[in-house]
């Protein structure tokens, strides 16, 4: 299962996140997302769990908690399709 993860504090890593979700089974992947100009993070980033129980156990939990100074948004990430597209830039 694919898992969102938003409203990190800036300073977090790869390395931080797997080891939060670790504590309820097995991370696949991690994946911050950062700036591509600046490389900084964006403060979202996406964990992929194989177990679906194991993740569901992990957004129950982690959603809503304090994460090194945040509280963190934890749910199952929706595929690109099902998204809104972005807007409110003016077009000519």
């Amino acid at each position: 299962m694919n898992i969102y993860v938003g409203n990190l504090p800036y300073s977090v890593t790869d390395g931080d996140l797997r080891d939060a979700f670790a504590e309820f089974g097995n991370v696949d992947a991690v994946n911050l997302i950062t700036d591509k100009f600046s490389g900084e993070s964006k403060g979202f980033g996406f964990v992929e769990m194989g177990n679906n129980s194991e993740a569901d156990a992990a957004i129950k939990a982690l959603n809503g908690s304090d994460f090194k100074g945040r509280n963190i948004t934890v749910n199952q990430a929706k595929p690109k399709s099902d998204r809104p597209r972005g807007g409110g830039g003016r077009r000519w």
